[in-house]
């Protein structure tokens, strides 16, 4: 028969561990666990197990390889009783990962709830074949546990009719994110982060702390860091920019729409922003440098450089499949652009047209001349009034030579009115 005993971080740290014939050996300081999953078959559940135990024994501090320990339960009160006294090896005790050091009231990310939250306490089990971590409480009755006074306080709530909730989530949906004093890096490939939207990410690290939400960050790869730093708010978006090197946030802003960029470089120190600048490819830095020039309240500080545009000789069918090789981003399809061979818009075309149409059919025939357009130096505030009124998802913006340089989409227009500028990607041509 299985024997199972089932326990918390905060019943055991303090502890007293016994030699075999009851004699105290000394007191449980911190519980070690394996933190590395590489033998876990893909699906297999993953649960951290004991390794070893930091002990105080006559005021000398040891770790212990907890391969010869065993715990046992009696009436809620636990001990430790070791049959062979061995030191676990120094490269072990730093690969390992300290629970009450680096888990217990720390932040972590519920990846099931989407949400960074403290741990007050860490549930534990131990069974035949060794004691592991299977979840963390999160909730109060964890926190008065930690502390001490659970029995106390539910004896009063119970007076009351008052129960006090346990609210646990299991280890397969945390990511600890406090890793700062053990060799346990974060990476997207191995991270359980990398599974969460980048909005859902990017509300996370901004809950967290500086120096966590720097690393958090940085863990990740350049698309997915862009894809999460534009989902950010303006004030999460500079200071994580500030905290990184140079190089890495211009590699990470190459990545993002040149309107998203223009925006968030503005709001850093101009030496800050030079230097991200001059590190940025040429292309991606110049397509920045133009929309800087722009003045606030001007169309063309707001709009995205990323659009389509198509000659008129193009067939439905061409322009098709054009549009299947480059998988555009939804806004990019409200309205496709035509332009002659020096970039002069000249009509426009809803997909819809471009679906219900013959495949042979050339744009020519289908295209919409009686279109509505802005000047990139026009002022923002005509934008409202003019979505409103002509009903528009999406406006082509031109500049005085009647040029198309790029286009402003509803979402532009309403999150600039609450002061969010958050866009999609820069422009290319078909010919």
């Amino acid at each position: 028969m299985t024997s199972q005993i089932t326990f918390y971080l905060s019943q055991v740290i303090g502890s007293k561990i016994y030699d075999v014939n009851g004699a105290q050996l000394g007191k449980v300081m911190e519980i070690y666990v394996n933190a590395h999953q590489e033998n876990t078959a893909p699906d297999e559940v993953f649960r951290p197990a004991f390794v070893g135990l930091k002990t105080k024994m006559n005021s000398t501090v040891r770790y212990l390889n907890y391969e010869h320990i065993k715990i046992s339960a009696n009436k809620q009160k636990f001990r430790f009783t070791c049959s062979q006294i061995e030191d676990l090896a120094p490269s072990i005790v730093e690969s390992s990962l300290p629970l009450a050091k680096n888990i217990q009231d720390r932040q972590i990310v519920d990846i099931n709830g989407r949400k960074l939250v403290r741990v007050n306490d860490i549930r534990l089990v131990s069974i035949d074949s060794g004691t592991f971590v299977i979840a963390v409480d999160v909730s109060t009755k964890g926190l008065f546990r930690r502390l001490g006074v659970s029995e106390i306080l539910t004896k009063i709530l119970n007076v009351f009719n008052i129960a006090l909730e346990t609210n646990f989530i299991l280890w397969d949906d945390v990511q600890a994110l406090d890793t700062s004093n053990f060799n346990i890096k974060l990476s997207l490939d191995s991270s359980k982060l990398h599974k969460l939207h980048p909005s859902d990410l990017a509300d996370i690290i901004e809950e967290m702390g500086s120096v966590s939400r720097t690393k958090i960050f940085e863990s990740l790869d350049e698309e997915k860091a862009a894809d999460v730093l534009e989902e950010m708010e303006p004030y999460a978006q500079a200071q994580i920019i500030e905290s990184l090197s140079i190089g890495k946030a211009a590699d990470v802003l190459e990545k993002m729409p040149a309107d998203e960029v223009a925006d968030l470089l503005d709001s850093l120190e101009d030496e800050k922003a030079e230097q991200i600048l001059n590190e940025m490819e040429k292309e991606s830095s110049e397509e920045v440098r133009e929309l800087l020039e722009y003045e606030d309240k001007e169309v063309g500080s707001l709009m995205t450089t990323d659009y389509l545009s198509f000659l008129e000789t193009m067939t439905v069918e061409e322009t098709l499949n054009e549009l299947r090789k480059q998988q555009p981003e939804a806004d990019m399809i409200y309205s496709l652009f035509i332009t002659d061979n020096e970039e002069k818009l000249i009509a426009t075309v809803s997909l819809r047209d471009l679906v219900i149409s013959l495949p042979t059919m050339t744009l020519k025939e289908i295209m919409n001349t009686q279109f509505i357009s802005v000047q990139d130096e026009d002022k923002v505030d005509r934008l409202a009034a003019i979505i409103l009124k002509y009903d528009l998802l999406a406006i082509p913006v031109t500049d005085a030579q009647n040029t198309l340089v790029g286009m402003v989409v509803i979402d532009d227009i309403v999150e600039d009115l609450m002061s969010k500028r958050k866009t999609k990607k820069g422009g290319r041509s078909w010919r």
